[in-house]
């Protein structure tokens, strides 16, 4: 058996929180265009399928992406960039929501639009996300 395949391939980043706020407050926060500059990064989303919109990635420019899902208050997905998926998923917890976060797309063979190996920024995101989940978690529950 062959798994020349399994090698070039880097795992989804996945970071999961629960949040002391309740999933609308949180859907807010992860699916509108306010939301996600608040705790991320500037942009020009709207929550509408098939939106193409831009985050604004301070010196790498303005990045594409499209909304692929869109199932409110539970699940958003979008492209984002060239190779990646963004998707936040949340789960009603009582007055609590499970927020993860997951970041596909990486292959050990492909270097970003911006010439970087996935196999170098994949770690470089998998330490930011722990950061904007600090951010996202004093977003929705210092308000």
């Amino acid at each position: 058996m062959d798994n020349s395949n399994a090698r070039n391939e880097l795992t989804d980043i996945r970071q999961t929180l629960v949040l002391n706020a309740p999933i609308n407050k949180v859907w807010d926060a992860v699916a509108t265009s306010e939301g996600i500059t608040a705790w991320f990064m500037p942009n020009d989303f709207v929550p509408e399928l098939g939106y193409e919109f831009h985050l604004e990635a301070g010196p790498f420019g303005k990045s594409p992406c499209k909304v692929t899902v869109l199932d409110p208050p539970n699940r958003l997905t979008f492209n984002w960039g060239k190779d990646w998926s963004l998707t936040f998923e949340l789960k009603g917890l009582d007055d609590k929501t499970e927020f993860t976060l997951i970041h596909g797309g990486w292959d050990a063979d492909k270097v970003t639009e911006f010439g970087q190996a996935h196999t170098l920024v994949h770690g470089i995101m998998s330490e930011g996300w722990i950061k904007m989940k600090s951010s996202l978690r004093a977003y929705v529950e210092g308000e």
